[in-house]
């Protein structure tokens, strides 16, 4: 395959970003995305120029620190996450467009590397339980109805990529924080702090700077996990009992 590669090219976050264009060659359909564009920067590297800054870290779908917007698709035209994107979903001579996730609270260090660390102080800010659990308990210790369990086990395969965020007109991180309290909010051990935990993380939301949700749907859609979008709703059912005091 041979393609034509339009990538963000930034020095830093202050510098002044560019689409610059590149062909690569010989490229094999079985190829994963990433594997693309680490031959490509071995082309760079041979030609004595500086290779394309991107993050990744398992490459097997569980980290999400490989999220790019292809083609004006947050992970690309299929539903995983980049790292498991196959050159076989592109067409021989396709041109594509790769860029960094696009959002202030995700600010650019380099080419296609963002400052994620805004989704860790959302968590900081409440997505955990303070209980002191001592030894593991045995699995019947606390009973957990299977409905709870199975929304539970849902809502915890948010891997935090971002790409809700990206995908997001409004660059608004709902779906993202919707999946953390669903997660803690149906099991009994997150019950203590079930309204203290959604008050401070929507208010460390707002603060870093994501927008707000519109119920758009974009971010459901590009959830490479499959996150449903009704978390958004338990979200805002959680926050107005805890604003009410009805917990």
């Amino acid at each position: 395959m041979k393609l034509t590669l339009k990538i963000w090219r930034q020095d830093g976050p202050r510098a002044r970003g560019e689409l610059v264009t590149y062909v690569v060659e010989d490229i094999s359909p079985d190829m994963s995305f990433l594997e693309m564009l680490d031959v490509l920067n071995e082309q760079l590297n041979a030609k004595g120029e500086e290779p394309i800054a991107f993050d990744s870290d398992c490459r097997e779908g569980i980290c999400g620190m490989c999220g790019l917007m292809i083609s004006g698709e947050a992970h690309g035209p299929e539903k995983t996450t980049t790292c498991q994107l196959h050159m076989r979903s592109f067409r021989d001579g396709e041109t594509v467009t790769i860029e960094p996730w696009r959002a202030d609270a995700f600010p650019v260090i380099r080419d296609l590397v963002v400052n994620r660390s805004a989704f860790d102080r959302i968590i900081q800010a409440g997505g955990f339980i303070s209980v002191n659990t001592g030894s593991a308990p045995k699995a019947e210790a606390v009973l957990v109805p299977k409905p709870n369990a199975d929304r539970a086990f849902m809502a915890a395969e948010c891997i935090g990529c971002g790409a809700c965020v990206a995908a997001c007109p409004n660059a608004a991180a709902m779906l993202f924080m919707g999946a953390k309290i669903t997660h803690l909010g149906e099991l009994p051990q997150g019950q203590p702090e079930r309204a203290q935990r959604v008050k401070a993380m929507v208010a460390q939301h707002d603060a870093e700077g994501f927008g707000g949700c519109t119920n758009i749907g974009e971010c459901s859609a590009a959830c490479p996990k499959g996150i449903p979008l009704d978390v958004i709703s338990q979200l805002n059912h959680d926050l107005r009992k805890a604003g009410a005091g009805r917990f």
